[in-house]
C-alpha cells in the first residue's frame, strides 16, 4: 500500500491512558467531542457506529481491542461508494507519558488522495476536540456539525 494513502496522526492528551480510552469507547464519551449518536461495541467483532455529523453515519467493526493501550476497527461512511462501511482500517495506540497520553492513529485503506485529505483534515479536527475534552475542557459547537 503506497504510503501517500496512509493518513497519521500524533497528539499528545493530558489526561492518563485510561481516561483516553473511555473517551474513544464509550459512547456517551465520544459524544463530547465527536458525533451525535454512537453504538459502540469495544470487544473483536463488535460494532463502531458513530453518527460523526449529524448527517453522516461512521460504520465498521473492531478488529483489536486492548484496553488502555490499543484499538483498532474498519471503518467506512453509509452510502458511501469511495469509502463504504468497514473498507479502511483505524488502527490507534495509546502510549503512557509522564504527563499524559501521546495517541497515534494510522488510518489506511483510503482509495485515494483525496479521501486521504479529507479524513486527514477530519483526524485533526476531531483529535483537537478531543484533546480539549480530555484536558477537562469544552470544545465548543463543532463546525463539522451538519457535513454530508
Amino acid at each position: 500500500m503506497p504510503e501517500a494513502l496512509v493518513v497519521r496522526r500524533e497528539t499528545h492528551l493530558s489526561a492518563p491512558p485510561a481516561a483516553v480510552f473511555a473517551l474513544l469507547t464509550d459512547p456517551e464519551k465520544i459524544l463530547r467531542w465527536m458525533g451525535t449518536e454512537a453504538e459502540i461495541e469495544p470487544q473483536p467483532g463488535g460494532l463502531y457506529l458513530v453518527n460523526v455529523t449529524g448527517a453522516r453515519f461512521a460504520r465498521g467493526s473492531f478488529r483489536e481491542v486492548v484496553p488502555v493501550h490499543r484499538l483498532a476497527y474498519s471503518f467506512g461512511w453509509d452510502g458511501s461508494e469511495e469509502v463504504p462501511p468497514g473498507s479502511s482500517l483505524v488502527e490507534i495506540d495509546l502510549i503512557e507519558q509522564p504527563d499524559g497520553t501521546l495517541l497515534r492513529l494510522t488510518h489506511t485503506g483510503l482509495p485515494n488522495e483525496e479521501q486521504c485529505a479529507g479524513h486527514a483534515e477530519g483526524w485533526a479536527h476531531y483529535l483537537g476536540r478531543l484533546s480539549a475534552v480530555a484536558a477537562g475542557r469544552d470544545p465548543g459547537p463543532d463546525i463539522f456539525h451538519g457535513r454530508k
